[in-house]
């Protein structure tokens, strides 16, 4: 008889390209690794872009200790108006006066970024994968629904302003854009930080682009993108991942023998 072909076990870390579902993710990983039993840690939407960690085989139990680990991103803030999604996917709700728009200092931004740094009570956007009585919030919005989601502490440990540009767009209206980086705990939504920096001074903001760039010990840096991929992704070993998310004690051979 042949010899069966052993299941494929580790961790992928994914670069996701735009417009990629996180389940569009796993449905290429599943064809090219050639099993079903994929998973992953922590969606993505389709806008942003950046690293998604995906499970295979009997790895995937370690997706439950990836989750929670903190997190960076790279993103670009508009501020001067606020969408239905609180990203560039959704509707505009308005804009802000010129006028108004130009009356925002950098002052006044540093200000509303401390206030949204450290311990905060956070609600997260609308369009979210959190469940409300059982349904998916985002389901419940795009089917007209009204959803009030409750406020939730997480913690953003940096929130920093990388880059500042102010412009008009091609309808005439006011925008200041802000490239930034955030380090944040799981369940942290960068898009609600958008809106909340926007409401607090004014003249509302919303996410354009969303770059996730490290979860945990794990970097983008060195990830793949699976459109360059035709065959078998290279996996980190179940120990690896283990000695990156876990305290680790390195025995002596006899510290090994006598365990």
């Amino acid at each position: 008889m042949p010899t069966p072909t052993p299941t494929p076990n580790g961790i992928l870390l994914v670069d996701k390209q735009p417009g990629m579902t996180s389940h569009d993710v796993v449905s290429r990983t599943r064809k090219l690794a050639g099993t079903r039993k994929v998973g992953h840690a922590g969606t993505l939407d389709p806008m942003a872009t950046g690293l998604l960690i995906l499970g295979l085989g009997v790895s995937t139990r370690l997706l439950t200790f990836i989750v929670g680990l903190t997190k960076e991103y790279l993103a670009t803030i508009r501020l001067g108006a606020s969408t239905t999604t609180d990203d560039k996917e959704g509707h505009y709700l308005g804009f802000a006066p010129a006028s108004q728009v130009a009356r925002v200092t950098e002052g006044d931004i540093a200000a509303g970024i401390r206030d949204l740094t450290g311990e905060i009570e956070q609600v997260p956007s609308s369009v979210s994968a959190i469940k409300v009585a059982g349904r998916r919030a985002y389901d419940m919005v795009r089917a007209g629904e009204q959803v009030e989601l409750k406020a939730r502490r997480v913690t953003v440990a940096a929130f920093d302003v990388l880059g500042t540009e102010h412009g008009i767009d091609e309808d005439g209206n006011t925008y200041i854009d802000l490239q930034v980086r955030v380090e944040c705990s799981s369940g942290t939504y960068i898009r609600a930080l958008a809106r909340d920096l926007g409401f607090k001074l004014g003249v509302g903001g919303h996410l354009t682009e969303l770059r996730r760039t490290r979860i945990g010990e794990f970097h983008v840096t060195d990830a793949v993108n699976l459109e360059h991929l035709d065959g078998a992704p290279d996996l980190l070993t179940p120990a690896d991942v283990a000695r990156a998310i876990f305290p680790i004690i390195n025995l002596t051979e006899q510290q090994a023998i006598d365990l």
